[in-house]
């Protein structure tokens, strides 16, 4: 009897401007020497060539990498929306989202992929037991610091979320939760795509674990976090909220109202 081949495991990674970074995240993950893993790269045609260097990894890692390369910036919530489907398409069974930048803890994957065992999603948590812990990320500057925290905070308080860190790109998901939360109904296009995925998941009732991470400051490139960025995520999660409340009690009066008979 043949052995069964391993659950296909793909990273997505969006990226802008990454051209720095991108050669040695790709090592990191390729050094893990996870079965059945690949990358997919969705690139919003960088001006510093960092298609080309995806490119170029590829051939390198034997074509394990595939690269979708987009005419234009489009967002990151639409370029996980692709790189999602891409890879399901492709037998994708586990998924992993992670920035190019190199601030998210590569070594964690394993061990957030062993608890999908008993989870739908792992988040990769800045913030698994205390939203102002900041002993784990000395290393941020106190505006990002204030920034991260007040915003996940505000978002947590507007949209009801349990998961301590909503604004986390580091995550690993099992296919059937990309299949039924609508990915096409999303209403963020860029970083705001994290909190109402994390929404969208609780809404369905998936399991979500969060797994403590230490988070490194980029050292190279710039992050493209902004108090906008959180602005709009409150917004349309706050709006989220309020029809979820109200398809909420409008099947609750409809139940009052309806007459049962034996």
């Amino acid at each position: 009897m043949k052995n069964e081949k391993p659950d296909k495991i793909t990273a997505v990674i969006p990226t802008y401007n990454e051209v720095d970074n991108l050669p040695s995240v790709i090592k990191k993950l390729f050094a893990l020497e996870l079965p059945h893993f690949t990358v997919v790269i969705v690139d919003d045609n960088s001006p510093d060539n960092t298609a080309k260097v995806a490119e170029h990894l590829s051939n390198e890692y034997h074509n394990n990498i595939e690269v979708i390369v987009r005419p234009r910036k489009s967002g990151l919530g639409t370029a996980y929306k692709q790189g999602f489907k891409h890879a399901i398409n492709n037998g994708a069974k586990f998924l992993v989202q992670l920035d190019a930048d190199l601030s998210h803890p590569v070594s964690e994957i394993p061990a957030m992929i062993e608890k999908l065992k008993e989870a739908d999603i792992v988040v990769g948590s800045r913030y698994a037991s205390k939203l102002f812990d900041f002993r784990k990320q000395s290393d941020w500057p106190v505006h990002r610091r204030l920034l991260s925290s007040i915003g996940n905070l505000a978002i947590r308080l507007v949209s009801g979320i349990k998961v301590h860190d909503t604004t986390s790109g580091f995550k690993a998901i099992r296919h059937q939760v990309i299949h039924n939360i609508k990915l096409d109904e999303f209403i963020c296009k860029g970083f705001g795509f994290q909190a109402e995925m994390a929404f969208k998941c609780q809404s369905k009732g998936y399991k979500t674990i969060e797994h403590p991470i230490e988070f490194v400051n980029r050292t190279k490139g710039h992050s493209k976090m902004s108090a906008f960025i959180i602005a709009e995520s409150v917004l349309v999660l706050l709006c989220l909220r309020i029809s979820q409340m109200k398809k909420s009690l409008f099947l609750n009066k409809n139940l009052e109202n309806h007459t049962f008979y034996d």
